[in-house]
């Protein structure tokens, strides 16, 4: 599956960003996904992941109650809405698919996109 991140930029502490991933390739409800990031000098980290169907959503600790995940399986697309943004959260941001687990460790997932730039001024 090919996977297509979008939606970053540059935003005010306090504001808010969506971010989308389309995929195409491959029957999309049949993967998990997942967000990630990565900060410059750090290594990349889980931020939130939504379970085949988008029943289920799972959020790192540093986002959870500012972040929310979604999926349209009609649109094969996979949004993080991003609410209260600090500049701690400035990164770019990856969406990850996999088919057999929900994407909560970098390691070991099957498909990566690539990655839409986040930056949070304060």
């Amino acid at each position: 599956v090919q996977l297509q991140a979008s939606g970053g930029g540059l935003v005010q502490a306090g504001g808010s960003l969506r971010l989308s991933c389309a995929a195409s390739g491959r029957t999309f409800r049949n993967y998990a996904m997942g967000w990630f990031r990565q900060a410059p000098g750090k290594e990349r980290e889980y931020a939130a992941a939504i379970s085949w169907s988008g029943g289920r959503a799972y959020y790192a600790d540093s986002v959870k109650g500012r972040f929310t995940i979604s999926r349209d399986n009609a649109k094969n697309t996979v949004y993080l809405q991003m609410n209260s943004l600090k500049p701690e959260d400035t990164a770019v941001y990856y969406c990850a698919a996999d088919m057999d687990t929900i994407p909560t460790q970098v390691y070991g997932l099957h498909y990566w996109g690539k990655g839409t730039q986040v930056t949070v001024s304060s």
